[in-house]
């Protein structure tokens, strides 16, 4: 009898994040809100998303949000523990996932955006 081995070929989806040039501006001086941001980019070299459940798999507290009328679905991440928000447009290429950046800021900063499909503060 025969054996055929198949050779199955898994594409890793690289994470590409746009304007993270912005977030750390904004982070500025800020060296607490600075390093929990820069923790999270580091996650994010790690991870490997063929849909948006697999954002959740990697960061369990993010939340996606499928929005209407505008180009890109957001997902909301908490990062430091919750104590920060990023927001961020993402689209699902052929070889890599890409964030857009819309929103950086505290946890109070977010609870005062009125419509996250909407909000970009580096437009």
């Amino acid at each position: 009898m025969r054996t055929v081995l198949k050779l199955i070929i898994f594409q890793t989806m690289n994470v590409k994040i746009f304007k993270w040039a912005n977030v750390l501006e904004h982070c500025g001086q800020d060296v607490i809100m600075l390093k929990a941001f820069l923790d999270f980019r580091e996650q994010l070299r790690y991870c490997d998303w063929n849909r948006p459940n697999d954002i959740i798999k990697s960061f369990r507290t993010a939340d996606i949000v499928s929005c209407e009328g505008v180009s890109f679905n957001r997902v909301i991440f908490n990062v430091g523990g919750n104590k920060y928000r990023l927001i961020c447009g993402y689209k699902f290429g052929i070889r890599n996932v890409v964030l857009y950046v819309r929103f950086v800021g505290t946890h109070k900063d977010y609870d005062k955006i009125k419509d996250v499909c909407t909000v970009n503060m580096f437009a």
